[in-house]
């Protein structure tokens, strides 16, 4: 037995939730109260204590980046003993139950797992092939709706079963070509690595019953992010042994445009009335100011585990409050206070953060940061490994293990060139479906296809590549391997020899991939250090896996983006009516999502927070003039001050420092909404009636007139010009839209 003094680190509720581990339990961990503490006390105390080996163990995350934290942490508090703990995210650990079991449901263990570009390129094939425009059948959609299928759980069998529309009923159809030639491909998406495994438990009872009795005890993260396909595992895992514990905030769930389901967490005692719960509420990141503006924020929800947040740190100073005249002016203004806690503060760039609520916000910032002469980041940006240049090389290893993959074999049969042109492509494609082969196979055959001399020449010698590559593949390491497909492949040779000034820089982005193989191989934590397992683990990176780097970057963000994230000061931007809350949040429900995503906003800061508005800014190519949100006046008046623009001097600073928080009531009070009276002739029309060209009322918006409807996934939505309010965006089902001629 490990010595366990590590619990004199914990407070109490942490320490119960640590050594409470025989039966189901729920965490209710605040912001900021040491979740990934616990979670990581919590498995130290179960090996220290000799309760399960750590192959009984399943810890599941929703980043890697969160996996590798816990583990580092666990490895120093007991050691190697913590070696073999079944710890990752959803996707990776069911990825790697499925190698083990891919072939009870026709897969071979080597399959490859699609990224979101290669189902749309797979989309778009589908779509040409069966004479479909995809200006009116969006791949990207048809994707979205693809993954919203699984999510719950439906195949397109099922999905066919509930279109009401022309763009369903072709999506239903696309889903199920999709699907085969997935299979012949050897191949699965996202989506399939969480839908797939509930099938295989559901058909194979014994499978079911192996990882019942082998995981012993199963903890999950940030539970209030789980969909429908998550519950069901955790719960199909857990009804042997039911030592479960979930950890999570109900008031940080903001993903259900993802499928995240907060009843998951909400009636966690109703899966398991004999649940313990513990609740985490004292938050060691933030201000009291700021924690309890956060609670005063959060209160107003009715769908909630009621806990109050409480810090013994500083008071710290007031929220500031910017009221701007556009766009502009609130970028200028953020910038002035950058600049501003730079000096007075000495805090770095990268411990700012500006937070909104939609990606095309960021270009007022970006353009007043450059002005500025001040160095920023966009975080979410374009992934390291989805930059072209390594799409292209993963393409080559992932032919390698898988020459079954279409995907990756169209993506690279004549990069670089060497004389395979799309006619001869598009021949052996058709020559695949017709004789219901593999585009391998007919590559293997092409003497049998009609190709020109040249084209078969060249497939032949691309075919030999490729063996050779599948030799080199089973002989060494990953890095080997890599090192020699980039090299063989030609690809490194046609970006060192380019002419163009941006291939030096791809050429020095694949010499990192190669460098991330060679990591990947030396890391005494990796069990099997080959290709395939290189490729299974960077094909679930996940944007949060990017490394942070030691860039002194501003850090500009979507809310989303910046959820499990802290940052000495934080700017929280757009706060106007229509943009957050978002104009698309007409239930209750939809609100009280948004408030949550506010309220996750505001407490990523951990001593300055500010909060700011633009009276007018442009939207949709037109300028709109916009009233402050109200999430503004949810935030208690004490725990705000009024701040201007531009840089104070001295004195300037010294008076506000002193001075009483100005309450902003009065900027906002001619402003307050109230609800609106219902007109007594007012009734919702049939959304079928909301059609382009026709005059509508709307309860808050008043008359307007609908410019267009679309199909976006199984939802129509609207795009009406209001005379009071500009253009808007409303989903027909929830709109209550009253036509009027």
């Amino acid at each position: 037995m490990v010595d366990i003094e590590f619990l004199n680190e914990l407070n109490e509720p942490q320490r119960e939730a640590t050594m409470t581990v025989e039966g189901p339990l729920m965490v209710i961990a605040g912001a900021g109260s040491g979740k990934t503490r616990v979670l990581t006390y919590r498995l130290a105390f179960i090996l220290s204590q000799g309760l399960a080996d750590a192959q009984e163990i399943l810890a599941l995350t929703f980043t890697n980046k969160a996996a590798r934290e816990m583990k580092d942490r666990i490895y120093k508090l007991v050691g190697s003993e913590a070696k073999g703990i079944m710890m990752g995210t959803f996707h990776s650990i069911f990825a790697r139950i499925m190698r083990t079991e891919a072939e009870r449901i026709g897969y071979t263990r080597n399959f490859t797992i699609y990224d979101s570009d290669d189902s749309i390129s797979l989309i778009k094939t589908l779509l040409k092939e069966q004479k479909l425009d995809d200006k009116t059948y969006k791949p990207r959609i048809i994707n979205n709706t693809i993954s919203s299928c699984k999510t719950r759980l439906m195949t397109p069998h099922d999905y066919k079963g509930t279109v009401t529309s022309d763009f369903q009923e072709k999506a239903a159809l696309i889903y199920e070509l999709y699907e085969k030639r997935c299979l012949k491909a050897n191949a699965m998406d996202f989506g399939d690595l969480l839908m797939k495994p509930v099938f295989l438990f559901r058909d194979h009872p014994e499978v079911l019953h192996k990882y019942q009795h082998h995981f012993k005890y199963i903890m999950v993260d940030e539970y209030q992010d789980t969909n429908h396909v998550q519950y069901l595992l955790c719960k199909m895992l857990a009804a042997s042994h039911e030592n479960i514990c979930v950890v999570g905030d109900d008031a940080q769930s903001i993903y259900s445009f993802r499928g995240a389901n907060i009843q998951n967490i909400l009636n966690f005692k109703k899966d398991y009335p004999d649940a313990g719960e513990i609740k985490l509420e004292q938050n060691y990141r933030s201000t009291q100011n700021i924690v309890e503006a956060a609670n005063g924020i959060i209160a107003r929800n009715k769908d909630q585990i009621h806990k109050r947040v409480f810090t013994e740190n500083d008071q710290g100073d007031p929220i500031g409050l910017v009221v701007a005249s556009s766009d502009q002016d609130e970028a200028h203004r953020v910038v002035s206070q950058i600049r501003e806690q730079r000096q007075m503060r000495s805090f770095q760039n990268k411990e700012f953060a500006i937070l909104y609520r939609t990606n095309a916000q960021s270009r007022a910032f970006e353009d007043s940061l450059r002005r500025a002469n001040i160095p920023y980041r966009i975080y979410g940006g374009l992934s390291f490994y989805q930059r072209k240049e390594i799409k292209d090389v993963v393409a080559y290893l992932r032919l390698a293990i898988n020459q079954s993959d279409e995907q990756a074999l169209k993506r690279v049969i004549n990069y670089p060139a060497r004389g395979i042109g799309k006619t001869s492509i598009n021949k052996m494609v058709v020559a695949a479906d017709n004789y219901d082969l593999t585009l391998w196979e007919v590559l293997q055959q092409v003497h049998r296809v009609d190709v020109s001399t040249r084209a078969r020449n060249a497939v032949q010698k691309f075919v030999k590549m490729i063996e050779r590559f599948m030799v080199e593949s089973n002989k060494g390491d990953a890095y080997e391997a890599a090192s020699f497909i980039a090299k063989e492949s030609g690809l490194l040779k046609d970006l060192h020899t380019s002419e163009i000034p941006e291939d030096l820089s791809r050429w020095e982005n694949v010499q990192e991939l190669l460098n991330a193989a060679k990591e990947f191989v030396e890391n005494p934590e990796i069990e099997e250090n080959t290709l395939e397992y290189f490729l299974a683990e960077i094909a679930l990176f996940t944007d949060q896996d990017q490394k942070d780097g030691d860039d002194n970057r501003v850090n500009l963000m979507t809310i989303h983006a910046s959820k499990g994230l802290e940052f000495n000061s934080v700017f929280v931007v757009g706060l106007e009516e229509d943009l957050f809350p978002s104009t698309m949040a007409e239930t209750r429900e939809d609100l009280e999502e948004e408030r949550r995503l506010f309220y996750v906003a505001v407490t990523r800061a951990m001593k300055c927070l500010s909060l700011s508005m633009a009276r007018s800014r442009y939207r949709f190519g037109q300028l709109q003039f916009h009233e402050p949100s109200r999430f503004l006046d949810e935030v208690d008046p004490k725990y705000l001050r009024s701040i201007s623009g531009g840089m104070p001097t001295t004195k300037t600073r010294t008076a506000t420092k002193r001075r009483a928080p100005e309450k902003p009531k009065t900027l906002f009070a001619k402003q307050k909404s109230t609800p609106m009276e219902m007109p007594a002739d007012f009734e919702p029309s049939d959304p079928k009636l909301v059609v382009p060209g026709v005059q509508v009322r709307h309860l808050k918006f008043g008359v307007g007139k609908v410019l267009a409807v679309e199909e976006v996934g199984t939802q129509k939505k609207a795009t009406v010009f209001f005379q009071s309010s500009g253009k808007k965006h409303l989903l027909l089902k929830y709109a209550k839209l009253q036509v009027v001629g």
